[in-house]
């Protein structure tokens, strides 16, 4: 699920604090701080994706940024196992990165067992947890305020996230494209 902010533990150099623009709003203890509108949420993001190695496992309630699916399925080529669990509205609605990452072979599921699939969670490598209210929209990047904490080496916080990662994967179906409205 890339590269954060340089990322400490995975041998690049720890990024310098911001408080807007494209870098972290605040970095303590191996946590980086976003904001959005345009407090780079989505470069962050796509940065993580791309240093992922072995695992992206994402949950999202919508997700549609055309930046954040690149990501996800250049890390599907590199042939990191990557499963995507999105909210059940991505059945009804004209446009969602689960058809383009399905059509390209990327395990994406719909978690419908929930009034609403909320969750906003991708985990990468066993060590990087990227979560916040920020969805994985062009929107909640540039007009919306959001916020984003990427963690890195917080390891009983992955395996809490990664529990219930599995968990709702365990009640999801398989995506097979929009439903006819």
């Amino acid at each position: 699920m890339g590269v954060l902010l340089c990322l400490i533990g995975l041998g690049a150099r720890e990024p310098k604090e911001s408080g807007g623009g494209n870098g972290p709003a605040a970095i303590e203890d191996n946590i980086a701080l976003f904001f959005s509108p345009d407090g780079g949420c989505a470069d962050a993001i796509v940065k993580q994706l791309n240093s992922a190695k072995q695992s992206v496992h994402m949950e999202a309630y919508f997700f549609s940024s055309p930046k954040i699916a690149n990501a996800v399925l250049a890390a599907n080529r590199r042939k990191v196992e990557v499963s995507v669990i999105v909210d059940k509205s991505v059945e009804k609605v004209d446009y969602s990165s689960a058809e383009s990452l399905t059509k390209a072979g990327v395990p994406t599921f719909v978690d419908s067992e929930h009034a609403i699939a909320h969750n906003k969670v991708i985990l990468i490598d066993g060590q990087i947890i990227i979560t916040g209210s920020f969805n994985f929209t062009a929107s909640a990047d540039t007009e919306n305020a959001e916020n984003l904490l990427i963690l890195n080496n917080k390891a009983k916080l992955y395996a809490a996230y990664e529990k219930n990662f599995q968990e709702h994967l365990k009640h999801s179906k398989k995506f097979s494209g929009k439903a006819e409205r």
